[in-house]
């Protein structure tokens, strides 16, 4: 399959995107798929970061593994290129087709990366990617990513903080504020899906200008007719949980 791939260079961009000494340049890239009739809508818009910086790699590297596991129908199929991963988008629905020829419609991919929060420690991107591969619906997902920009490495959520378990007992009493939860009531009381009627983090936490945003994909916590349950925990409030402080601006 052919794809095809647009590089946007302006002359803003040629030496980067940049808005000032803490934050690392990058190009933005752009994926879309070939148009035909057997072709599955897919567009995709991420990073290419460009700085002679060990943390560079490591962004580039997790983003491109990111947006591939996002298109990849089957767990055993192994693709090393964003490419190769839309040309296997497009085959499995190609496989699916010739099965069910008369029930089967388009499948469609949308998968976009923003830098929610950047500082000289830390990086955040998050990624959002919608799905459709059959079905009453498509499937959206959002992604956080966070970076240590000076140790060069990718961030695991329990090295967001300094103590996570007094992080979750804060965080908890902060969800059921914000959801109309009594204190003294189980987290399930008012229709939430916790497992084993217990708080906990979400698999995703990022950093955003506005604080750490804690973010619960569908069906993570509640129903898909709720949609993602979103909480954002000022810094000022939070940063004595915090691995990495964050200076209000």
């Amino acid at each position: 399959m052919k794809i095809k791939l647009t590089l946007f260079l302006l002359l803003t961009i040629a030496i980067g995107c940049k808005n000032n000494e803490d934050q690392l340049n990058y190009e933005p890239l752009k994926f879309e798929s070939q148009k035909c009739e057997d072709c599955p809508d897919v567009k995709i818009s991420t990073f290419n970061f460009t700085d002679d910086l060990p943390i560079v790699t490591t962004i580039n590297n997790k983003l491109e593994r990111e947006v591939i596991n996002q298109l990849l129908y089957d767990d055993d199929i192994k693709v090393e290129t964003i490419d190769k991963a839309i040309a296997s988008f497009k085959n499995g629905f190609l496989e699916l087709k010739k099965m069910y020829s008369d029930e089967t419609v388009g499948w469609e991919a949308s998968i976009k990366a923003a830098i929610t929060f950047e500082n000289k420690d830390v990086i955040t991107i998050q990624l959002d990617s919608y799905i459709f591969t059959g079905g009453a619906h498509g499937y959206s997902v959002t992604r956080f990513l966070n970076f240590d920009k000076k140790k060069g490495d990718y961030l695991e959520n329990w090295q967001l903080f300094s103590d996570k378990n007094d992080f979750e007992h804060f965080a908890s009493i902060k969800f059921k504020i914000q959801e109309d939860i009594p204190q003294n009531a189980s987290i399930n009381s008012t229709g939430f899906m916790f497992e084993d009627e217990s708080f906990y983090l979400p698999k995703n936490i990022g950093f955003t200008k506005k604080g750490l945003q804690l973010l619960y994909n569908q069906y993570e916590v509640a129903s898909y007719a709720d949609g993602p349950i979103i909480i954002t925990l000022p810094y000022n409030e939070i940063n004595k949980f915090l691995a990495l402080k964050i200076k209000k601006k």
